[in-house]
């Protein structure tokens, strides 16, 4: 009996997040609703830098991209840190949306801090251009 809950409850919880996973190998169609960007996914290796103006935001390049992550919560010395990780969450390294990845920070006495995505967004041309300085990866 309480396999079949937790099935369900598994269940109902990939449908939430949209269906099911991407395949680890390829992505998934990423299709934008009309006016809005299309969520883009990328490979982890082909990020090409990062910045963080504060511990709630991070900026990410993948080539002439820019991505937007915001933390589910503060992670501490975001905005310090010269070295981080982004984990995907799922079989491969593609990350599509905030579901799909942890931000792995090093700068934190503690050791190694996970950092859960809550939001994830590409960036407009107009959208990199007018970042501040200091959010410019």
């Amino acid at each position: 009996m309480k396999t079949s809950i937790v099935l369900a409850a598994a269940a109902a919880l990939a449908l939430a997040a949209g269906g099911a996973a991407p395949a680890a190998d390829k992505p998934a169609d990423t299709a934008a609703a009309p006016g809005k960007a299309p969520n883009q996914c990328f490979h982890a290796s082909m990020i090409d830098g990062f910045a963080a103006p504060d511990e709630d935001n991070l900026y990410v390049r993948v080539g002439r991209d820019v991505y937007h992550f915001t933390m589910f919560s503060h992670c501490l010395d975001l905005d310090w840190n010269q070295r981080i990780a982004l984990r995907s969450r799922g079989g491969g390294n593609f990350i599509c949306n905030a579901l799909d990845v942890d931000v792995v920070n090093h700068a934190t006495g503690l050791g190694r801090q996970r950092c859960a995505v809550s939001s994830m967004e590409k960036l407009t041309p107009a959208q990199i251009a007018a970042l501040p300085k200091r959010a410019k990866p």
